[in-house]
């Protein structure tokens, strides 16, 4: 059993929940025990901590109690696979009114548990299941991953940049796409020949944790990137890829950073100067816009669920921090022009893990 500790992710204090026990709760002032809409989360296995995916799912979550008194959110923390379905058993015994599983992986465990029980309400983040009582929550990071990798290879002094990740799965893969096509889109346009170090979209392959939790696995690929000449690094690897944030700031800016979910500066502020920018999944709002609508008694349909995209804002560029100054600024209004173009559809992103809506 694991005791996740109490620590502070985007300016949110979070609780702690022992895996596998149910919360306790946390009343919120301004409703009876009646009025309650509890909305109960079950964590991937990179912990409530993560600073990346699972943390900023619980903000959502935490942002609908604070619009909605109503919500009383609690979560439960998973730390491995095998605890998906008895915590989303756990809630639903609980009598939830909706029960939140956050990430890719967990799309088997909840599919199962939403098919058992067909007059409950589920979300998920970053899958689409058939149950029709499950909520979707996907994110097009291609699109915003593109972007940024259009920014790392007009900032890279090497002439190389790389990406891992932490489990080939869709959800990750689908940033490496997007960055490798930047890179791909700057050097057509620049006549350039950077190197994209970690990952071949053609083939699909690359380099991986296999884990979204261990610092020095992070830190071991991340090393291999940089010793092969990156000198940009977006780690896909939820809570592992801070090993990668962790040696660049003791390498003394010898490299950078690109973040992925959640604006790193704000996450995971003591690595900010080593955070070029964020490729941001603007988790926290989807899942506070779909609590606040269930609370308020709104259906939450399975199709079309919700598709986050640039235009939207449900993927974002982060801003660019401690690097505003040391990013070129005609490079910054190439990126806005990127940017501006993947909205208007004249540059057409495409990835074989992006999701669908239909």
């Amino acid at each position: 059993m694991r005791i996740v500790s109490l620590v502070a992710v985007g300016g949110l204090t979070l609780g702690a929940a022992a895996c596998g026990e149910a919360p306790e709760d946390n009343d919120n002032e301004g409703g009876s025990a009646a009025e309650k809409y509890t909305a109960c989360m079950v964590t991937d296995v990179g912990g409530i901590d993560d600073r990346s995916f699972n943390a900023s799912a619980w903000a959502g979550l935490q942002g609908a109690a604070s619009e909605n008194s109503s919500v009383d959110p609690k979560y439960v923390a998973s730390t491995a696979e095998a605890d998906y379905e008895p915590n989303l058993t756990q809630y639903v015994n609980q009598d939830c009114n909706f029960i939140l599983a956050v990430g890719g992986l967990m799309g088997e465990a909840t599919q199962k548990v939403a098919a058992a029980n067909a007059g409950q309400q589920f979300g998920i983040v970053d899958a689409k299941i058939e149950a029709t009582n499950a909520f979707p929550m996907q994110f097009d990071t291609a699109q915003a991953a593109f972007v940024a990798g259009y920014l790392a290879a007009g900032y890279s002094k090497a002439g190389k940049v790389g990406t891992y990740g932490g489990m080939k799965i869709p959800p990750v893969t689908i940033f490496m796409d997007g960055f490798a096509d930047g890179v791909a889109h700057y050097n057509q346009v620049k006549g350039a020949n950077v190197q994209v170090l970690g990952w071949d979209k053609a083939s699909q392959n690359g380099s991986f944790t296999n884990d979204f939790v261990k610092q020095d696995e992070g830190k071991k690929v991340g090393d291999t990137l940089v010793a092969q000449g990156a000198d940009v690094i977006m780690p896909v690897a939820g809570g592992a890829g801070l090993g990668t944030a962790a040696a660049a700031q003791a390498a003394n800016g010898a490299y950078s950073v690109i973040w992925v979910d959640v604006d790193g500066c704000e996450s995971a502020q003591q690595y900010c100067s080593t955070f070029l920018t964020t490729v941001v999944k603007n988790i926290s709002d989807a899942v506070k816009d779909a609590v606040v609508k269930g609370a308020n008694g709104e259906t939450l349909a399975s199709t079309p669920g919700y598709l986050g995209t640039l235009e939207n804002n449900g993927v974002s560029i982060a801003p660019y921090h401690e690097f505003d100054s040391k990013v070129p600024a005609e490079l910054k209004a190439e990126v806005e022009k990127v940017k501006a173009d993947i909205i208007a559809g004249t540059i057409k992103v495409t990835s074989a893990a992006q999701p669908t809506v239909d």
